[in-house]
C-alpha cells in the first residue's frame, strides 16, 4: 500500500480543481468538486502504478511538506 500526496489548485480560467502527483509521470486530473477530484486522482494514480516497475515504485518521492514563498512581482 502506498500513501501518495497530490498537489491541488483551482484553475482560475475554468474554475476546475486540478490535481497532480509530483514524481509520477501522467498522474494528473481535474474535476468540478474536491470529492470528484479525489476519486479521479486515486484512479489515475492506480493506473500509473500498474504501469510502473517495482524499482520505480520503491523510489517514489517522499512527501516532506509544503513551503509558501513570498516574492516581489
Amino acid at each position: 500500500m502506498h500513501k501518495i500526496v497530490g498537489y491541488i489548485e483551482r484553475d482560475p480560467e475554468t474554475g476546475l480543481y486540478v490535481g497532480i502527483v509530483p514524481g509520477i509521470p501522467g498522474a494528473h486530473t481535474q474535476a468540478e468538486t474536491l470529492d470528484e477530484l479525489q476519486k479521479n486522482l486515486k484512479e489515475v494514480v492506480e493506473l500509473c502504478l500498474e504501469e510502473m516497475d517495482t524499482e520505480a515504485k520503491d523510489n517514489l518521492p517522499e512527501f516532506v511538506g509544503l513551503q509558501q514563498v513570498e516574492v516581489a512581482g
